[in-house]
Parts: C-alpha cells; structure tokens; sequence
C-alpha cells in the first residue's frame, strides 16, 4: 500500500511509467500491461532489489543512499534538473554526479553567454570550464572549455603571469572551492580534487589550513601578452537546479583602458 505524502515514490513512478522498454534495450510489444517499465526492469537497470524499489516507490522506505539515488536517475534517463529534483525529493540538499555528467551547460548558457560583450564562461561545482564565449577564451587559456580553471590557476606556470597577483587570485579561488565542499560534502569527485591539489600545490594545502571560506566579487587584475594589463571586475551567477552550474563574467569600467584592451581581444 502506498503511503501518503509521497512524493519521491510519486515522482519514481510517475518517471518510470515514460521510459519506453526499448529505450534501455528491452523489448516492448503490444503484450505488455503496463505503460513504460515494469517495477522489476527498473530495479534491474539500478543494480537494486526489486523489493527495495518497490518499498520506495509505495513510500515504506524515504531514505536511499546518494548511490541508489543515482542509479535510479541514471535508470531513469533524468537530466540535471531532474536528477536534482530527486534528490531534493529523497531530503538530500546536494546531489552527487559522476565526474563527466555535468558536461554541457544547462539552459542554453552557452549560447547566452555568446551574446555578453564582456568574457563569460559557465563553469560545473568542479570549476571545469563548460562553454566560454569568443572574448574569454582570447583573454586566458584557462577559460577553454574542458580546462578545470582552479587547477590551472594553482599549477600551470603561466597562471603568474597571467595574475598580476597570483596570491590574491588562488586565495579567492581556494574559498571558492571549501564553499562548494561544504555543500557537496560526500561528493568523491570533490574530495579526489582536494587530494590532488594537496599533493600537488604547496599553496593549495596553505590556502586550505586557513579554512577560508565563500567566493568573493571584486577586481581582478590581469597581463595579457598582447594587450597588457587590464583591471575586470569579477562576479558569479549560480543556476539553479544544475548541480553547482555558474556563469562567471568580467567586465571592464566604461571608456577605460581595459574597456578597449577587451574590444581589442574581440576585434582578433
């Protein structure tokens, strides 16, 4: 029997009953009774019991794992929005993609960002630059999509010459990166980030002992090597329902120097 309130087996069902059979590689036909897959294929595709699922799709059973939770959404065929619904749903405030899920931005931002005259990237919680527009991929390397910009920041050479003060720039970016921990404080592919960068990075384990924590706007100042040195004032815009999407952008005081050292870095 089903339980009242319940809207995470609600929501289970409800997206199971929309999965064609051969969608997952199962056969459909005209015999079937049900709409979409049966109980027991869904739990299957889950690597969970069958009883299991069905004591969470009645309501008998409201706290799966962040692993189960997963598979289900995997299962299921959800995107980022859906997949973060379902965990809200199950009472779990971060959700805990596999590395590689997250890899387009949500929402068409990367189109959006094409139309910002001031460079724009959209970034995941690991700081694995998903789409940039034209401007920012010319103002620094780190902003190309598929370059993790945190990393870039602490390990690449080229990161001190780029930040006219580099101590200022990981500092920022180091708290940046303990607020997301905080969020997502079970994520794997965080806590292999931290390792990493704790082996690799002197400064990542001295900026990490000091706990600070929360991103900061302000102004970053920056040296290109064709149009020199430019002051951007930095801000974040979270996404919601993505999973820790973001758009960053830099932009440029009106009539400054910087302004027409960007209108430069556009023009080619």
């Amino acid at each position: 029997m089903a339980a009242k309130n319940n809207a995470l087996g609600d929501y289970l069902r409800s997206r199971r009953e929309q999965i064609r059979p051969e969608d997952v590689g199962l056969l459909g036909g005209s015999r079937r009774r049900v709409a979409g897959l049966r109980r027991e294929e869904l739990a299957l595709l889950a690597g969970i019991s069958s009883d299991y699922y069905l004591r969470l799709e009645q309501g008998r059973d409201k706290n799966p794992s962040a692993q189960v939770l997963e598979a289900l959404a995997r299962a299921l065929q959800l995107d980022i929005k859906g997949t973060e619904y379902l965990h809200q749903l199950a009472g779990q405030t971060g959700t805990h993609w596999e590395q590689g899920d997250l890899e387009e931005a949500v929402d068409g931002l990367d189109e959006l960002i094409d139309q910002f005259p001031m460079p724009a990237i959209v970034a995941n919680r690991y700081q694995d630059v998903l789409a940039a527009n034209a401007v920012a991929r010319a103002l620094a390397p780190a902003f190309e999509p598929g370059e993790n910009f945190l990393r870039w920041r602490l390990l690449e050479p080229a990161a001190r010459d780029f930040f006219v003060d580099w101590d200022e720039a990981t500092d920022i970016a180091v708290s940046g990166l303990r607020e997301v921990a905080g969020s997502y404080p079970d994520d794997p592919w965080l806590r292999q980030m931290i390792d990493e960068l704790s082996s690799a990075s002197e400064r990542f384990r001295e900026l990490w002992a000091r706990a600070d924590v929360g991103y900061r706007p302000g102004i970053t100042h920056v040296r290109h090597p064709r149009v020199g040195e430019l002051y951007l004032h930095r801000n974040r815009l979270h996404v919601p329902h993505s999973g820790g999407q973001h758009v960053i952008t830099f932009r440029a005081d009106p009539g400054s120097a910087s302004e027409r050292a960007l209108e430069e870095l556009r023009s080619g």
